[in-house]
């Protein structure tokens, strides 16, 4: 990712089956049994929470920017090319394990301590004076609560931790978040705090728990704003190389020649046809020609980062999201606001 320019990757499911060896026992012993512990539940309103409707960051925030009628940049086309006309896009989210997960908590959570690896010279201790990220307990234990779906974390991907204080309306941040057992603590590559209220970028130059030095849940796609009409930000999206970055990036990955820097914007273009597609799928593709991509993080071309959630329906986003390319899209301005 930031750091080494690691790709993004999808997880999958593998379902193997074991063929058990079958004996007769001359003496048949009695197994004891251990009573299996019951899992602490987790509220499934935290890990669900549609932040009831309300809007990340202020309306002139560069995720709610409208770009409709920003100007094209005048190496557009050869952007394209570098990317490739003919690539496929590709909906990063579907139902556990796919996707970014995130949750809220209130303003009395708890905050613990996060020992930070590679990126702790650029990243925050905590808000405002405070020491410490509000996660929850269950968090070690429970899945859902880091990317990958792995309890407690530890994938070896990128294991984004997205946590929302509804309360004092800040969003919390981790890049590789992991609970370390034999150490008692949690420990991350580097972490971010936004206040959702504002629109102040991070210090020039520095990372977030992206790689562009932006916030990560702004540029999501979720479930329930597909389903409850137009969306009204723009969209992560991530390519195989970049080149530097512009506004409203803060921190570079990459210095490939003639590839995208990060903060760069695609717009689909509004001659697409987007009549075929399901309501739900429209919103999504006319946020994409109202708001745009942003190029958050090198990954895999034209990847389109959304949540993770159990009602995705992969059998129609896949084909409607492989029906576009880089040719359907412009690459606007570079830096504009």
């Amino acid at each position: 990712m930031r750091f080494a320019g690691v790709a993004c990757l999808l997880a999958c499911l593998v379902l193997v089956g074991c063929k058990g060896r079958t004996t007769t026992p001359t003496s048949p012993t009695p197994t004891p049994t251990t009573p299996t512990p019951t899992p602490t539940p987790v509220a499934t309103e935290i890990l669900t929470d549609p932040l009831t409707g309300r809007q990340l960051f202020p309306s002139d925030n560069w995720w709610n920017l409208n770009i409709s009628n920003a100007p094209i940049d005048p190496s557009s086309a050869a952007y394209i090319n570098f990317i490739g006309r003919t690539r496929q896009g590709h909906p990063d989210f579907s139902a556990p394990p796919g996707g970014i997960p995130y949750f809220s908590v209130s303003g009395s959570q708890a905050k613990v301590p996060v020992t930070f690896g590679d990126g702790e010279s650029e990243s925050d201790i905590g808000f405002r004076g405070e020491t410490g990220y509000p996660i929850p307990e269950a968090a070690k234990t429970q899945p859902h609560f880091i990317e990958h779906d792995i309890p407690g974390g530890g994938s070896g991907g990128d294991d984004h931790m997205l946590i929302v204080d509804r309360d004092r309306w800040v969003l919390y941040e981790l890049y590789q978040a992991y609970w370390s057992g034999s150490r008692q603590r949690w420990e991350a590559g580097s972490g971010a705090i936004f206040d959702l209220s504002s629109n102040a970028r991070r210090p020039e130059g520095w990372t977030s728990a992206d790689a562009a030095g932006m916030a990560i849940l702004p540029g999501l796609v979720r479930y329930d704003e597909a389903v409850a009409g137009p969306i009204k930000h723009a969209f992560r999206a991530t390519v195989r190389a970049t080149n530097g970055y512009v506004w409203p990036a803060s921190h570079r990955a990459g210095g490939t020649s003639g590839a995208l820097p990060l903060g760069a914007r695609l717009r689909l273009k509004a001659s697409k046809d987007l009549s075929p597609y399901p309501a739900y799928i429209q919103n999504m593709f006319r946020a994409m020609q109202t708001y745009g991509l942003i190029i958050a993080d090198n990954g895999t071309d034209m990847y389109v980062t959304g949540t993770m959630d159990s009602r995705w329906n992969n059998f129609e986003l896949n084909p409607a999201f492989r029906d576009l390319t880089p040719a359907d899209f412009d690459v606007i301005q570079l830096g504009w606001r």
